[in-house]
């Protein structure tokens, strides 16, 4: 089966057929904004306008249009042309995939041709041998329209003659259209791009033979462009609305898990009481029972034989959630075969399956057309006659009362007043139903009187009204139905229920979690889990594909409980990402289960650890592995703190967390600091003032907040291990008060000395010690010491046996304070001492790294600058000899660490205690990155940003003094150009060249050079011009990089022809440095350009040389294009110039960065332009 191609044509259809139906209702006068008059109307006759054209409508079209306005102003205008769009489009498919299976009654196809390479369908070549019930006008309008040559039109024609053919048979799928659906059909055969072509064109007949499977991809792939935008709305904070429900939901479960959850539920209900070899193992992913204890196994021979008496005809099987109809597809296969070991014959089983066994619900009408379609498919597999037997299966779109009058409630209580409790009961339970879908509990009422009593009142001749309530006796009937399966216990519940958090969920359905499923309400897929158990029977069984958060977060921890208290997993297959081809990445995690609904204590569960797989086949593959199944007594679960699902905890494990002690006997630990907004109160701490930083503070008694009032911030960050991640500051100038949570109750730990781990990690945990001074975010949370054992805890989390303890408690990408809360703690006095040797020696030596770079706050000089050689190439490799060696000692501390713990918590057998030199998180030198930190480290001392004369940050802020610089002077007015040619004395590239002279003499000056150039780029120029290159093209793209979006060197530039750029330090900025770049710089640099211009010409006119004239006229086709853009940009930097722009540096980079970008300059007689100043971020 081509997925490519399917979700293909599934997207681009539902594009095409959404325009078509919007252009047929824009025809009689209704778009998305209005819904207009006709311009005209007589008797038989309305006209619209159209543009400069206009469209008529006759007769029943008229009518037609009336019942199109009643649901455009009922249901809204997107919402109709969706469902209108995907009505036609379901039948559609449904009609191509009994054509192509022959299971049309007319045995002609509609869409298609069986001839080869004939393009018009063969009901149009054969419309008048084909029997549709052709009315005398009808045979006479076929006539005219082949006569007329209009194929299209009598294509359309035929196809809904056809549709309302079938509602004799498939009525659930092909409703009667003499409606407005009818108005809005636009489909074509011959139209190489319409739907119809691209069907019969792009997906292979193959694909569709006797493959209801392809049903379901096609419903996915349809709902693709829905679900996308319904999840970007999410981000915008939108909540998804009812009608989108289903799109954002939608998931197409891979065929062997389905098979999985199917075999292991009800061929194991069947097989309880019924053993049968040759049934088994016909399913190839039914997984027999682990061996037992004596006294469980003897609770399973009861039941066995209570099963016993079992029929076929008795099981009975919902999914509540059945979309497409996949899983129920399936549940009819083996039905089927359980049917025909008992002697039924395929045609009889067939029937009673359809009666008896198979349930399903969906909130999206859209899926039980086709849930509806693919079960009548599978069974026309089996009975060819079943279509035509009125059987219709017992699924249900659910329905809401919305559009039901309280007048024609009151009508049918008038009827019969003793049934008028139950009326109203379920006219208000189903108000705004598809809000909540299957999750509702309906009380089980006398839903047959009621619906007596409804036909009662249709069939009463003396009764005027029942026409007026036509629809609403429709509906109510289809709510009485829905209500029955509702109502009702089934021995097996098989489904994959919707995904969506409660930040997804609007406040109905929110409230309606809250107060009906408080253990689950933060997913639906929970909500689900809970209430396929209610909808089970009592000995029955729940089988489920769902995410596997529920397994460990702590939000899930009661469900878990009562999970484990009251129901036994028989069996489970744990799939971890990547469980669904069509989803990448990590988010999805998925699980899949069956579980027993009743509880017998000690029984072993069987579990397939599938989460090291990369793919959906691989898992299937490894499925069928004896390595990857465990078995385990689940009443361990509640042994390990939260009660998570950690099947592959061992014996040893559960001993640990039994004996080890609660962390809190020797550390505090609190959730960090909300904000409520980041933008407005966290920074990067270079992009403020250096002196309204509060650094190294013991407690708030020490910090004049009027003065200092930006306190250095933990914000978790990236992967890295010990010491580091020091990179913001927070405004604390009214201390907790605005700020969305900061709790008085832990203020006592503000700026002490703490342990902190990286809040989302994806292989081990990494922990760093902060020193006094900090706050600490959510992401930043910490633990705090209690006595003396801050290094010993921050050891054990970071070793191999933390991150065993903390993948059991949560095995997802979060770790959060309550699991690290929840680590069990063995301590050990007498290997106290050598820890904290080993961890005080990591703490320094990455301290050490981390400051070895201009983005800590403590960085002294650069590296290449603390060795003696005057060669960089020497310093290069000193500073890799220095780097490697701290890295091995790492190596050698990390080790003997992971031999501790593992020996104190007797894990021998259990954890090896290697590391990789990938877990090591100091910085191994590169030369081409070491060569351009330190050209970025020559660009702050061109700034005074640093100094050779001093080490550390020499000025960030307050008022600047050139005359505390004597080494390296650096530039006076805080403008360095960077351009292609030196027109200027203070040119960047001068003052590089004077800056490497200066650190390492002029003997070596050149050697230096060329040592640097070649780290930069491999080509033939010259050093000095390699070295321009990377100042003008790359620089400013790394430095940004290296300050994460938020640079303190701002290049204003002219544009992409490089006409003129310079570099700038913020923090040196004055209102007056725009006007100072316009006139001392810009206008000179066009000076400069236009005297080149002027040279070019000179060679051009007098030159003999053919190769002086061919780049002469390259260099002046260049030279001109700069001076064009240097022209335009010069108007936009007079127009910031004159307005003395002010930027306070409390407000960051992002916010005075805009102040200069978006230059508006107009023109006289020409369309205005925006100019960005500076390069963008």
């Amino acid at each position: 089966m081509d997925k490519t191609a399917i979700k293909t044509f599934a997207i681009n259809s539902r594009k095409k057929l959404m325009e078509d139906v919007e252009y047929k209702m824009s025809l009689v006068g209704i778009d998305k904004d209005n819904i207009y008059e006709p311009i005209s109307s007589a008797n038989g006759i309305e006209t619209y306008q159209l543009g400069g054209s206009t469209n008529s409508i006759y007769d029943n079209d008229i009518s037609k249009r009336e019942r199109l306005v009643k649901e455009v102003k009922q249901k809204g205008f997107e919402n109709v042309v969706e469902e209108v769009a995907y009505t036609w489009f379901n039948r559609i498919i449904a009609i191509r995939f009994m054509e192509i299976n022959n299971f049309l009654p007319t045995k002609t196809r509609v869409l298609s041709s069986e001839t080869a390479g004939k393009i018009e369908p063969d009901i149009i070549t054969e419309a008048f041998d084909v029997d549709l019930d052709y009315t005398q006008e009808d045979k006479e309008l076929i006539f005219k329209l082949k006569d007329e040559n209009k194929l299209d039109e009598l294509f359309r024609f035929l196809f809904i003659k056809q549709c309302n053919k079938l509602n004799e048979i498939l009525p659930g799928l092909f409703e009667k259209t003499d409606d407005y659906l009818e108005l809005l059909l636009n489909i074509s055969f011959t139209n190489e791009d319409g739907v119809v072509r691209q069907l019969i064109d792009t997906i292979p007949e193959k694909d569709f033979e006797s493959q209801v499977e392809v049903i379901g991809w096609l419903y996915q792939f349809y709902n693709t462009e829905l679900k996308d935008e319904t999840f970007a709305n999410l981000k915008k904070r939108i909540k998804i609305s009812k009608e989108r429900i289903p799109a954002a939901t939608q998931l197409f479960t891979p065929d062997w898990i389905v098979k999985y959850m199917v075999e292991n539920s009800v061929g194991r209900l069947w097989l309880e009481g019924h053993p049968n070899n040759e049934l088994k193992s016909k399913w190839k992913y039914y997984v027999d029972e682990a061996k037992q204890e004596p006294e469980v196994e003897q609770q399973l021979i009861t039941i066995r034989k209570e099963s016993e008496i079992l029929k076929p005809e008795d099981i009975s099987v919902i999914d509540p959630c059945m979309g497409s109809g996949h899983i129920l597809v399936y549940v009819f296969e083996v039905l089927m075969d359980i049917y025909v070991s008992e002697g039924f014959t395929e045609k009889d089983a067939c029937e009673s399956i359809l009666k008896n066994n198979l349930y399903g619900l969906d909130i999206d009408k859209r899926a039980y057309q086709l849930a509806y379609f693919a079960v009548l498919m599978k069974a026309r597999k089996y009975n060819r006659r079943i279509l035509t037997k009125g059987i219709s299966p017992l699924l249900c779109s659910i329905e809401e009362t919305n559009s039901i009058s309280k007048e024609f409630i009151e009508e049918l209580i008038s009827q019969d007043k003793t049934n008028e409790k139950n009326w109203n009961y379920l006219y208000n339970v189903f108000k705004n139903a598809k809000e909540y879908g299957s999750i509702l509990n309906i009380k089980n009422i006398n839903f047959d009187e009621l619906f007596n009593d409804i036909c009662t009142y249709e069939s009463n001749k003396n009764n005027l009204n029942q026409y007026k309530y036509q629809n609403e006796i429709q509906l109510m009937k289809n709510i009485i139905q829905q209500s029955k399966l509702l109502a009702k216990n089934y021995d097996i519940v098989a489904t994959n229920p919707p995904y969506m958090g409660n930040s997804g969920m609007n406040p109905n359905l929110k409230d309606y979690l809250k107060k009906n499923y408080p253990n689950s309400k933060s997913d639906l897929f929970a909500v689900f889990i809970e209430k396929c158990h209610d909808f089970c029977n009592e000995k029955g069984f729940v089988a489920m594909i769902t995410q596997q958060s529920f397994m460990f977060l702590s939000t899930f921890e009661k469900l878990r409980v009562e999970l484990i208290n009251n129901h036994i997993i028989i069996n489970m297959a744990h799939l971890g990402a990547h469980a669904f081809e069509e989803i990448g990445g990590e988010v999805v995690q998925a699980t899949t289960f069956v579980n027993k609904n009743n509880l017998i204590e000690n029984y072993k569960s069987t579990f397939h650890r599938l989460t090291e797989f990369n793919s959906e086949s691989r898992k299937e593959e490894e499925f069928h592995n004896d390595e990857n199944t465990l078995i385990f007594n689940q009443s361990n679960f509640e042994k390990i703190p939260g009660s998570p699902i950690a099947y592959w905890a061992t014996n040893d494990i559960i001993n640990d967390f039994e004996k080890g002690k609660d962390i809190t006997r020797y550390i505090d630990s609190f959730q960090g600091i909300i904000t409520g907004n980041n933008d407005k109160f966290l920074r990067f701490w270079h992009e403020v003032s250096i002196d309204k930083i509060a650094f190294d503070k013991n407690s708030f008694n020490e910090i004049d907040l009027n003065s200092k009032y930006w306190i250095p911030y933990n914000k978790g960050g990236k992967f890295r291990k010990w010491y580091g991640n020091q990179e913001y500051i927070v405004y604390w100038k009214y201390g907790s008060k605005d700020k969305t949570r900061g709790k008085a109750s832990f203020s006592d730990f503000y700026l002490k000395e703490y342990v902190s781990w990286s809040y989302i990690t994806s292989s081990t945990l990494s922990t760093r010690y902060f020193p006094n001074g900090f706050l600490w975010d959510v992401a930043g949370s910490g633990m705090f010491d209690k006595g003396d054992f801050l290094k010993y805890l921050q050891a054990l989390l970071t070793s191999k046996v933390g991150i065993t303890f903390l993948k059991i408690i949560n095995p997802t990408l979060n770790f959060q304070v309550e699991n690290i809360l929840q680590v069990p703690i063995i301590y050990n006095e007498s290997f106290k001492q050598e820890v904290d040797k080993l961890v005080t020696q990591n703490i320094d030596i990455s301290k050490l790294d981390w400051d070895s770079f201009e983005t800590s706050w403590n960085f002294i000089k650069h590296p290449f600058l603390k060795f003696n050689s005057d060669l960089i190439f020497n310093n290069f490799q000193q500073w890799s000899i220095q780097q490697n060696e701290f890295i091995n000692l790492i190596f050698e501390n990390e080790f003997k660490l992971n031999d501790i713990f593992i020996k104190i918590y007797n894990l021998q057998s259990e954890i090896s205690n290697n590391i990789v030199k990938e877990d090591i998180t100091l910085y191994c030198p590169i030369l081409s990155k070491d060569i351009k930190s330190f050209i970025s480290y020559a660009v702050g001392c061109m700034f005074g940003r640093y100094s050779l004369d001093n080490e550390g940050l020499q000025f960030a802020g307050g008022k600047f003094n050139i005359n505390n610089y004597h080494k390296f002077i650096p530039d006076d007015d805080n403008i360095i150009p960077v351009l292609d040619s030196e027109y200027f004395e203070d040119d960047i590239v001068n003052r590089f060249v004077e800056f490497v002279k200066t650190c390492f003499g002029e003997e070596t000056l050149e050697e230096n050079l060329d040592f640097i150039a070649n780290a930069l780029a491999k080509n033939k120029k010259p050093s000095r011009e390699k070295i321009r290159d990377y100042l003008l093209k790359n620089f400013f793209n790394d430095h940004k990089k290296t300050y994460k979006k938020c640079p303190i060197y701002w290049q204003f530039s002219s544009g992409k022809e490089n006409g003129f750029n310079c570099l700038v330090y913020m923090h040196r900025y004055e209102p007056s440095l725009v006007a100072k770049i316009r006139t001392d710089y810009l206008h000179k640099t066009q000076k400069a350009i236009e005297q080149a211009i002027a040279n070019c010409d000179n060679i051009i006119n007098h030159s003999s040389s053919n190769t002086e004239v061919t780049k002469a006229t390259k260099d002046k086709a260049k030279l001109q294009k700069q001076l064009k853009e240097t022209q335009e940009y010069d108007e936009a930097l007079s127009h910031i110039a004159n307005r003395n722009i002010e930027i306070d540096l409390d407000d960051g980079v992002k916010v005075n960065y805009a102040k200069f970008q978006n230059v508006q300059v107009s023109k006289e007689g020409k369309k205005s332009k925006k100019i960005n100043l500076l390069k963008k971020l």
